[in-house]
């Protein structure tokens, strides 16, 4: 009787025996099942059905040096089962610790449910590396799967404990643009995350989603830090490789007129022949990712819903959405993210800092133009330095006018020494006159709040005042302010220190809509300096309006993208907001008349003769003075009745005689 090899080896040696060097897409292709619940398309998997997911899969396979992938996606293009398989993989082939992180501990709790769990009770090679959850100590959970080599564990981004619970190799982040920005004042969840596998060199981490908002979105900042990947496909005619989008699709009208989604084909970019969605499957096989940037680690890809394999999501149907979303800003943004796979752009955003930097105009800083009537200054503190920023107003437009830096702690007082003298000093005016800075504010909201809070203290006559700002729609941009200091005994000091809220959200959509304003000599009109440099450009419409939900309603604010500065734009508003302090908003075309017949009068002779003393009038005085002054004729005061006028007799008296 003869026996096998095979069968004389002892037990262990089987387990010793390497493993087939399965790519993630082989291993899919042999052993991944779809379950019937949760796919649209049950069964067993087939790459060859979504050929895309091909090159980003094996990317993810253990003998691949590439170490981050980002898929950038509509919907409908099978993102969601690329990161399951990997998972699967990952407990079958490839074992080592592993951490999939979803936007909330709920849907976390939902998606192990509902398509971890089903995918280990289908698969024989899964169901046999994990113990039943019945069993005592088995290591199998709802958030924790234990096998043999490895673990996995399930994760919130809404929970930083999860986050930071143990090291993993390999980190899935699915729906990342769902992730809050912040998770319980420790940072961004993505961060907290991708720090769970710096000390492994052979790392593995997957960034699945769809995108939101541009310059927000962090599956586009993803994806523009790696290799920035598109799926070209073959035009069946002339062989043009192309990338399939919405621009590139046509339809017909019907006899009435009316649109005719079901029509829809595409057109070469070659050729310009017509190539019917049936030929989808060919060309979706034969085609290509081609790469727009160089990175061996970290390689990103975007694909839309225009790829989806024919049964999914078709041409006519795309087409009828898109129809549908023309005029409705809110469908034209889900159009954009989920079919399109593309960030969208919000409205109000569409102000460049080179169209603001080409329309700058020759004239020096430091220096008022002429119709620039009243100065006021806006102060930005930082932890190393103070910035300055110095707009001019007239009755119809507004300059920049100056801009210091003062650098050194805020903790010391030497800057504030600095930034007082500056406040104090005057402004050279075209017309010959002087002009010196009538309110000021200072930001309040940083680290050395108090110390704001000293200086204005002393300052408040000269109109300098502590302000914060509150980013709520609707608020004003300048509210009541709120006393800060108290004495001993707890009750509140009444000519003490004040802090002042300032509507950043109404300011900023005011800074905006004037920037806006293109025709030089119209109303509201901004005037920039060519001598600026191009930072201040960048930072002055450095923010973008985003949207958010708050129980279910969706809000929008102004938010700064990552890396960006806007001490520029902040500046600004605060300048807008001692313009509001001095009450300017509230005067009237003849007080403008009145105050600019002071600061620049028709002809300049009278003041060239005066001193410096005298043209570096305080312009708040003239501010005070025009506002006190009668511009309509003044009401004669009324009597004051004398202490010593007889008493009014009472009705009594008089009656008696």
């Amino acid at each position: 009787m003869q026996v096998s090899l095979a069968n004389s080896l002892p037990g262990w040696v089987e387990g010793i025996r390497p493993k087939p060097d399965f790519d993630l897409s082989s291993w899919s292709d042999e052993y991944r099942l779809l379950n019937q619940k949760s796919a649209a398309a049950p069964g067993r998997w087939r790459t060859s059905r979504t050929p895309y997911l091909r090159e980003p899969m094996d990317c993810l396979s253990a003998h691949s040096p590439v170490q981050r992938v980002t898929l950038m996606k509509g919907a409908q293009v099978g993102g969601t089962e690329f990161g399951n398989n990997w998972v699967g993989y990952t407990i079958d082939h490839d074992p080592g610790s592993m951490l999939i992180v979803q936007p909330t501990l709920e849907l976390a709790k939902l998606w192990s449910r509902q398509r971890l769990s089903p995918m280990i009770d289908d698969m024989d090679c899964l169901r046999a590396k994990i113990a039943d959850s019945r069993s005592r100590d088995s290591g199998n959970t709802v958030m924790l799967k234990q096998f043999p080599g490895g673990m996995l564990r399930v994760a919130g981004a809404n929970s930083a404990a999860s986050l930071r619970s143990m090291p993993v190799k390999k980190l899935l982040l699915d729906e990342t643009d769902a992730y809050p920005p912040d998770v319980s004042n420790e940072g961004d969840p993505v961060e907290l995350a991708m720090n769970r596998t710096k000390t492994f060199r052979r790392r593995k981490i997957l960034e699945i989603s769809t995108p939101t908002t541009s310059g927000l979105s962090r599956i586009e900042r993803s994806f523009l830090q790696g290799t920035q990947s598109y799926y070209f496909i073959p035009c069946p005619h002339c062989g043009e490789f192309q990338v399939i989008t919405l621009s590139a699709l046509k339809w017909q009208k019907d006899k009435h007129g009316a649109h005719d989604p079901k029509t829809v084909e595409l057109v070469c970019q070659g050729c310009a022949a017509l190539i019917p969605e049936s030929a989808k499957t060919e060309f979706l096989e034969n085609g290509e990712w081609r790469e727009t940037n160089a990175n061996e680690k970290h390689k990103s890809y975007q694909i839309s819903t225009l790829y989806s394999p024919i049964g999914w999501e078709s041409w006519a149907e795309i087409v009828e959405k898109f129809l549908k979303s023309l005029g409705n800003d809110e469908l034209k943004k889900t159009f954009r993210n989920t079919i399109e796979g593309l960030p969208y752009k919000e409205k109000g955003k569409n102000i460049e800092p080179t169209a603001l930097q080409e329309r700058a105009e020759d004239y020096k800083l430091g220096i008022c133009p002429r119709g620039c009537l009243v100065l006021t200054a806006g102060v930005d503190v930082q932890d190393n330095r103070l910035e300055v920023y110095v707009w001019g107003h007239g009755a119809r437009e507004r300059w920049q006018v100056d801009f210091a830096v003062f650098y050194g702690s805020p903790a010391h007082n030497g800057v504030w020494r600095e930034l007082d003298d500056y406040l104090l000093a005057s402004f050279d005016h075209a017309a010959g006159t002087r002009l010196k800075i009538a309110a000021a504010c200072v930001d309040s909201g940083g680290h050395h709040t108090q110390k704001v809070y000293d200086f204005c203290r002393l300052r408040k006559t000269r109109h300098v005042i502590a302000v914060k700002g509150a980013s709520v729609r609707g608020k004003p941009i300048l509210g009541r302010p709120s006393k800060v200091d108290v004495s001993i005994g707890g009750t509140v000091i009444k000519n003490g220190a004040e802090v002042w809220p300032v509507g950043t959200d109404t300011a900023k959509d005011m800074i905006y809509s004037l920037l806006d304003v293109e025709e030089c000599d119209a109303e509201g009109y901004i005037h920039l300096s060519k001598q600026s440099a191009p930072e201040f450009f960048s930072q002055l419409v450095a923010e973008e309006k985003g949207r958010r939900y708050v129980k279910g309603f969706p809000i929008y604010e102004w938010q700064l993208p990552r890396g960006k500065r806007n001490e520029a734009l902040d500046c600004f508003v605060y300048a807008l907001a001692a313009y509001w302090l001095m009450g300017l908003h509230r005067w009237r075309p003849a007080q403008w008349e009145q105050l600019e017949a002071r600061v620049q009068p028709p002809t300049g002779d009278l003041f060239q003769a005066q001193s410096d003393a005298e043209r570096a009038a305080d312009v708040a005085d003239q501010v005070d003075q025009v506002d006190r002054s009668s511009v309509a004729p003044e009401k004669p005061a009324k009597k004051r009745k004398s202490r010593a006028a007889p008493r009014r007799r009472s009705l009594r008296d008089r009656l008696n005689g």
